[in-house]
């Protein structure tokens, strides 16, 4: 059974960074993803990664300003937040699925789940 577990989150003011970490046990799977939810709405889709040739995929709205990346020694998948905007302030998840997601920023997609970690930018 595989486990995910986030970390990295806090408070950062406008044009700051973050590195969200995401650590992964019990399993191994095909796709990586995170996905973030904000006070009063539903959860969306930020980036994913693939394993095995580590194609990577964005939101629009993160594009430029977000990096998605893994590092199979660590067992680790990063998200790495650049010129964060007060609209990134939610809770972010890491997702995965040992199967290539036909429409991968589905949530519906990924079977295993962390707890979130929540990211708060102020302006």
């Amino acid at each position: 059974q595989g486990q995910l577990v986030e970390s990295g989150g806090g408070l950062v003011q406008a044009g700051g960074s973050l590195r969200l970490s995401c650590a992964v046990s019990g399993s191994t799977f095909s796709i990586y993803g995170w996905f973030r939810q904000a006070p009063g709405k539903g959860r969306e889709f930020v980036a994913a990664i693939r394993e095995s040739r580590s194609s990577t995929y964005y939101a629009d709205s993160v594009k430029g300003r977000f990096t998605i990346s893994r590092d199979n020694a660590k067992n680790t998948v990063y998200l790495q937040m650049n010129s964060l905007k007060p609209e990134d302030t939610a809770d972010y998840y890491c997702a995965a699925d040992r199967n290539i997601p036909v429409l991968l920023i589905r949530r519906n997609e990924y079977e295993f789940w962390g707890q979130g970690t929540q990211v708060t930018v102020s302006s």
